[in-house]
């Protein structure tokens, strides 16, 4: 046993079960994580609406946090893969990340807020491709589809458990602050448990058998058809905030119902993500149109119906959300080379962003405007991804990639 640690620790361990434990450590740690950001996202829409901010406010407010979370990842991604030094990378990220989630409780004007919310994005923005390329690695050997899908899966259990802390907290004290507040715990153990899994895999990049293939052209045309296929999706995907916003404001949902709701729509993310891992190792791109025509038509229910349509439509979201994080990052893995992965994850992911702020500040426009031709964009724009993302399966089938 002693042998076995010493190996992992030098990085000569290369077994299907030491990839397995890396993965599980890193899922813990996003479990918690995801305990206090999405804790407190179930209820940030709502806390910007009491302290005075409008429809469009939330809507920009959400879509700038994903814009700047996202756009920051390409420099991360970078660095990433310029230095190798995926740990201290990882580290920062999650201390802005998670500490900006109980500061919020000390936010007295939506501005202060707003401000927080960004700097949450922004420590998720630089840990992300790091912590990514660590799991492509380390998927390598379990399947790409399997190992994001249970990364994914224990990061919602985390997310399930978030909204449902928070709305307990806030059935039993009342405020909306209390609950943030109550979100310092979780984030200090997901720090503790990085700090263990730092000090046990120093060098996660070994964990990937596979030879390195290097290249020093730019990535393959159909990664580039990919992100447009994905920014399709990113710009109609509407941020949670301004559904509960929404819920909040025709009185659809009741105030503790609207974390509850979240939090089965995460639920179903974690189903979703195992489901599609592992379909995605044996049928590939496809799997992404099935997740695609399920979730597309979750606008039409959250927006237009009531509270049992608006349930059922917050389970399709979960669905969306599911195969967002985790079999569209495990494609990446097989349009690029393994040296370029960093890199690859932020030049995507800044792209994500940049189509989810743009979708994101447009339909919380049409949102003050027509609900219904918010609905209409955001299902036709998610549509349009499939016959691109059918292209680009097509295109790595024939390469061989």
């Amino acid at each position: 046993m002693k042998n076995h640690f010493k190996n992992i620790r030098q990085g000569r361990d290369l077994s299907k079960p030491t990839a397995m434990k890396f993965v599980v450590l890193i899922g813990i740690v996003s479990l918690f994580s995801d305990m206090t950001y999405e804790g407190a996202r179930s209820v940030t829409g709502q806390f910007l609406a009491v302290l005075g901010a409008s429809g469009t406010v939330v809507g920009i407010v959400a879509g700038l946090g994903e814009f700047v979370g996202y756009a920051l990842r390409l420099a991360s991604g970078y660095w990433a893969d310029k230095s190798q030094k995926y740990w201290t990378i990882v580290f920062v990220g999650y201390a802005m990340n998670l500490l900006a989630v109980p500061l919020l409780a000390l936010a007295g004007h939506w501005e202060m807020a707003a401000i927080l919310m960004v700097v949450e994005r922004m420590g998720k923005a630089i840990r992300t491709p790091a912590r990514d390329v660590m799991l492509a690695c380390a998927s390598d050997q379990i399947g790409r589809g399997w190992g994001f899908g249970l990364h994914e899966a224990l990061d919602q259990i985390g997310a399930i458990l978030g909204p449902l802390v928070v709305a307990a907290v806030i059935g039993f004290r009342g405020t909306y602050r209390d609950g943030f507040a109550f979100l310092l715990i979780p984030a200090l153990i997901a720090l503790s448990v990085l700090f263990t899994a730092s000090r046990l895999y120093p060098r996660p990049q070994d964990l990937n058998s596979a030879t390195v293939k290097i290249e020093s052209k730019g990535f393959p045309k159909a990664f580039w058809i990919y992100i447009v296929a994905i920014g399709c999706i990113a710009a109609g995907f509407v941020d949670f905030p301004l559904i509960a916003y929404h819920f909040k404001k025709i009185a659809l949902v009741p105030d503790v119902w609207i974390p509850v709701f979240y939090s089965i729509a995460m639920g179903v993310d974690a189903l979703a993500a195992l489901v599609f891992g592992r379909l995605f190792d044996r049928l590939g791109f496809s799997v992404l149109v099935g997740a695609v025509l399920l979730s597309a038509f979750f606008a039409p229910l959250v927006f237009l119906d009531g509270f049992y349509w608006a349930l059922v439509g917050m389970a399709l979201w979960g669905v969306g959300m599911g195969a967002q994080e985790s079999i569209i990052r495990a494609a990446i893995a097989e349009l690029v080379p393994t040296n370029k992965l960093g890199f690859a994850y932020g030049l995507f992911n800044t792209c994500y962003g940049l189509f989810w702020f743009a979708g994101s500040a447009l339909m919380g426009m049409l949102f003050d405007r027509s609900i219904s031709e918010l609905v209409v964009f955001s299902v036709l724009i998610q549509l349009v991804a499939i016959p691109l993302i059918v292209l680009a399966g097509r295109m790595v089938k024939r390469s061989g990639a």
